[in-house]
């Protein structure tokens, strides 16, 4: 079907003028390039206002340099003017966990790096509010939502206040934002009152007074939590544990220079019928027609990809899944995940591969609490480690309902599964064997018919002690699912591959625990070729623990691996088949007296001696964890690349 120009949002003067609009009432400004695809954060708030009557304008990628025409260009709005970074921290889309500058930027035009300011949410809101300063400016997205509370910013090792001082926003939307953004429309088109806003849920704002009453939650002041680690570990604690309850009643307050930041409680998880209802807004799921010649990468990764749920309840430390989309799983229903498959299969250049069906763990969907009384009660980070819970419904019969659905379609030649699997939920052993019956063909349903040949899976690491600080399961369930995979591959007559993911210098792993992982998965014929390096992201337990080098939880202290070098010396395990590591991994090896690991990593026996003695390996050793960033294996020779994967970001 050949597309107008008016099927997209408008972008520019003329695209207004197209639609005979003198004005209009929200401006939503973007880091990234305007794909309109519900897997695009500003896509999917400028559709939901648009469905509210509201006439939107979007402008990705705002030029912040020179005479900022871009902020101009659609003049004043009615109502306010709203900002992303985009689908990633706009940090973390810049630079490596070693603060390297990156070469691309997948969510721009070709690739091209630059096309974003660091810390784009303050940059932008600051030039708004220096160019109009009587309008509204309303931020929110991944990195705004990240950074409502004090918070340690990586880059410039330091405790940041709470992003509402630094960009000067009139309020800040955390979380998915779009039932929050309907509101504030509403209330403002009534009040033409910002302030009005600050009753409504899912909202922050900085007030001059302290506010009072039982549903106040009082942490540690910003300026405690900049000195005091204890106080900014506490300050976490208590954070994550409101956010993890199934539905809060508290607001969340934090002294800052003398003012408040007032978090307001969450909005309920939203429905079934209210997820499928964005869903069904009328995404075009392209590129805006202005970038035609142009390959926006991080669209080419996920324009056949069909999401089918939101949230997690993993609760992993360095991820921040369950802080922004929530722990409480939401799906789609069944009917509108059709009608999805149906639109992609109906696009011109569709070959009959959708190239994922999932979520931010691919087989969560439809997944919750038996009880949900229970789960109202429970402020639990996880619901699956250290141990399942007894009240979570494993129930993999609606997912393979739904596959099966999917490659009945007529126009459907296969359906991959690209997300991250959790085996520990298949493997789970459930007291109605119904439903293990259900995860056993779950399992072989996936392996011989949605795997194009390479399974991704992320046991993060193999020591159990940095697996439990990681809050992953053990990994003897990894050989487990190994020894499972193998056997439907063999019986099926298929030659496909598993590829783990491990995570280096995650705070609690040390340099033998890695030595450890790379013989383990020595052991297991696993040549690994990609490094997930710990980057220290806002708002996870594991960047509070890199931070303080305290677990919030036990208030102890943990091994960090803090410095480039020490990150390397641990990265460097991954590859201990290339030569030019050879000598340095038995330098380490001996320095941290574990002579004993040469022999299995490398294959030779050495005795070193370390003047007149030799250093003797000794059996007890620290354990310890680390996080996510991909690389390939020359990556600190080369460029320290990292190729940005849009489906394990999917998160506004």
């Amino acid at each position: 079907m050949e597309r107008l120009l008016t099927d997209w949002l408008p972008t520019t003067r003329k695209e207004l003028e197209i639609r005979h609009w003198d004005e209009v009432d929200v401006v939503l400004f973007s880091g990234d390039a305007y794909v309109d695809h519900p897997s695009f954060g500003g896509a999917v708030i400028g559709r939901v206002l648009e469905a509210e009557g509201i006439r939107v304008a979007l402008v990705p990628q705002p030029d912040w340099h020179g005479d900022l025409r871009d902020f101009k260009r659609m003049g004043k709005p009615r109502l306010f003017f709203s900002i992303t970074a985009g689908c990633m921290d706009s940090m973390v889309n810049h630079y490596t966990a070693n603060k390297r500058l990156r070469s691309d930027d997948a969510y721009s035009p070709n690739g091209q790096h630059g096309l974003r300011p660091d810390r784009a949410t303050i940059v932008y809101a600051n030039i708004l509010k220096q160019l109009f300063p009587d309008v509204p400016v309303v931020i929110g997205g991944i990195e705004a939502s990240m950074r409502r509370f004090s918070h340690y910013d990586y880059w410039s090792d330091s405790v940041h206040p709470p992003i509402l001082f630094d960009s000067k926003a009139d309020l800040l939307v955390y979380g998915m934002g779009e039932e929050t953004m309907r509101q504030i429309a509403r209330t403002l088109k009534v009040t033409n009152d910002i302030e009005a806003c600050h009753a409504l849920s899912q909202v922050s704002y900085v007030s001059s007074e302290r506010p009072e009453g039982d549903d106040v939650l009082m942490l540690p002041s910003h300026e405690q939590c900049t000195c005091d680690h204890k106080a900014a570990a506490q300050a976490f604690r208590m954070v994550e544990e409101e956010a993890n309850r199934l539905q809060s009643n508290k607001r969340i307050v934090q002294q800052v220079h003398g003012r408040y930041c007032i978090v307001n409680k969450p909005l309920p998880p939203m429905t079934e019928a209210e997820l499928d209802a964005v869903y069904d807004l009328p995404f075009t799921r392209l590129p805006h027609p202005k970038y035609n010649g142009k390959r926006i990468p991080a669209f080419e990764m996920i324009r056949f990809s069909i999401n089918t749920h939101r949230g997690c309840f993993g609760g992993c430390a360095f991820c921040t899944i369950s802080m922004h989309q929530g722990r409480a799983v939401v799906s789609r229903s069944k009917a509108s995940i059709m009608r999805e498959v149906e639109q992609v299969t109906t696009m011109p250049d569709f070959k009959g591969y959708i190239s994922d069906l999932g979520g931010p763990s691919a087989n969560m969907y439809k997944m919750c609490g038996k009880n949900r009384a229970i789960c109202e009660r429970c402020k639990r980070p996880t619901c699956v480690t250290p141990n399942v819970c007894p009240n979570l419904n494993i129930d993999h019969r609606p997912l393979l309902d739904l596959y099966r659905c999917v490659v009945a379609h007529p126009r459907v030649k296969k359906c991959f599964i690209g997300s991250g699997v959790r085996y520990d939920l298949i493997l789970h052993d459930n007291k109605d064997e119904v439903l293990n019956t259900a995860s056993r063909d779950y399992a072989t349903e996936l392996i011989t018919n949605h795997v194009s040949g390479r399974l991704k899976i992320a046991p993060e690491h193999t020591s159990d002690n940095v697996l439990n600080i990681m809050r992953k399961p053990s990994f003897k369930l990894f050989h487990e699912f190994v020894r499972m995979f193998n056997e439907i591959n063999d019986s099926a007559g298929l030659n496909q591959q598993i590829i783990p993911y491990f995570i280096s210098s995650h705070p609690g792993c040390t340099p033998a625990d890695m030595a450890e992982l790379a013989i383990e998965t020595k052991r297991l014929n696993f040549k690994l070729e990609q490094v997930q390096d710990f980057t220290p992201t806002p708002m996870t337990l594991a960047t509070e623990m890199y931070r303080t080098g305290i677990d919030p939880y036990t208030m102890k202290p943990i091994f960090v691996a803090r410095d480039a070098k020490e990150k390397l010396a641990q990265r460097q395990f991954f590859f201990w088949y290339l030569p030019e590591n050879r000598q340095s991994i038995i330098r380490a090896l001996t320095n941290m007296r574990r002579s004993d690991l040469i022999e299995p990593l490398l294959g030779q026996k050495q005795r070193q001696t370390h003047g007149n003695e030799t250093m003797h390996s000794r059996n007890n050793h620290q354990q310890t964890s680390e996080k996510r960033h991909h690389e390939t294996p020359n990556a600190h020779a080369k460029k320290q690349q990292k190729k940005t994967n849009p489906e394990r970001n999917r998160h506004r």
